[in-house]
């Protein structure tokens, strides 16, 4: 009853979000369209995105407005939610804007480290940002080196692993990232204890714990498959946390001598044992077995818990995936792709 009473009044403003979601008919339309500036005209007409995109000029936008005004979409939905969110569920969220966060910082570390010349145009994203970050994104944005980029962040919680890793032996671009993105997963797994209570807790453990996971399966399969590395160089790369592989599988999944090895001792895991291809009992792709895991735990925890911060959580992440289905659509319909095949790469079917 607690739970009941403390998330009735934003699960029923998400419920309210989400029947906006775009329906598969709805993805089989855009995807039969053939140019931009339909795509464009037709999204004027959906409820979600009718006030983003009123006043663009369809025949005259160019692939960054399109992507910055989805995106923006994103947040203005999440700041709805924030809005509507009490304290408590206002710790949750604050975990999940450093999702936001990351995503921002990354943009602006790749254009430090290839020293471009001219600032990222972020002004879109500058109030959302003010109100819930301690970066200066317009500042990150103008920044021509990674020098520049790290003292920028001084005083953030990011400035700490960057300017550590800095002190390394020629750090690459993709090693930033990396530093990034463990920071974000760490800093999740070991805070949510102290800050969420037990079902939101819960909750937050059972969603994020097979990410985890199947995050480090992903960057093992990666790292062995198209880069050669030696396991020294792989145990770098991973998330220092565990949920349902134990560090003992994890370390057969680095040290092990092929692929074939790697798929084996994957097929004795929780994931890959739920997961199978229906047709001859093969293995997923590490890609599929991925996103298909999370479509079904976002899933299922908004079912089980529909008040609670599951319900939160479950559109956020359905709303990023509409997006990128968006983006790759609309970018397959610029270049001409079949709409079989801009549906293979968006939708996959």
């Amino acid at each position: 009853m607690p739970s009941l009473l403390k998330y009735s009044g934003i699960t029923t403003k998400v419920r309210a979000m989400q029947s906006k979601l775009i329906k598969p008919s709805g993805y089989e339309a855009l995807v039969s369209l053939e140019h931009v500036s339909d795509a464009l005209s037709w999204l004027k007409h959906q409820p979600a995105y009718a006030h983003v995109f009123d006043g663009l000029e369809e025949s005259k936008a160019h692939r960054g407005e399109i992507e910055s005004l989805l995106t923006n979409a994103l947040y203005e939905d999440f700041t709805k939610i924030y809005r509507f969110a009490d304290m408590k569920q206002r710790k949750f969220m604050d975990f999940y804007f450093m999702h936001y966060e990351i995503a921002i910082l990354k943009k602006c570390l790749r254009s430090a480290y290839a020293k471009s010349e001219s600032a990222l145009d972020l002004s879109m994203f500058r109030d959302f940002f003010e109100k819930h970050s301690d970066v200066d994104i317009i500042r990150l944005g103008s920044c021509m080196s990674i020098d520049e980029f790290i003292h920028a962040l001084h005083g953030s919680r990011y400035y700490g692993p960057l300017s550590r890793l800095k002190q390394t032996s020629d750090p690459s671009l993709f090693d930033y990232e990396m530093a990034l993105d463990l920071y974000y997963f760490s800093y999740i797994w070991k805070t949510k204890d102290k800050v969420l209570k037990a079902k939101d807790r819960k909750v937050l453990t059972e969603v994020y714990g097979p990410r985890l996971d199947l995050l480090n399966v992903q960057w093992i399969y990666r790292a062995k498959k198209y880069y050669d590395m030696a396991p020294v160089y792989i145990y770098s790369l991973l998330i220092p946390c565990n949920y349902k592989i134990r560090p003992a599988v994890i370390k057969s999944l680095v040290e092990c001598g092929s692929l074939d090895e790697f798929t084996a001792i994957l097929s004795k895991t929780p994931y890959a044992a739920a997961y199978r291809k229906e047709t001859d009992g093969d293995i997923l792709s590490i890609e599929t077995l991925y996103t298909t895991i999370l479509k079904n735990i976002f899933s299922l925890a908004n079912r089980r818990n529909p008040y609670s911060i599951a319900c939160i959580n479950s559109y956020l992440y359905f709303k990023e995936e509409e997006i990128q289905r968006i983006t790759t659509i609309i970018e397959g319909i610029r270049y001409q792709l079949p709409p079989g095949e801009i549906a293979k790469y968006a939708l996959n079917t």
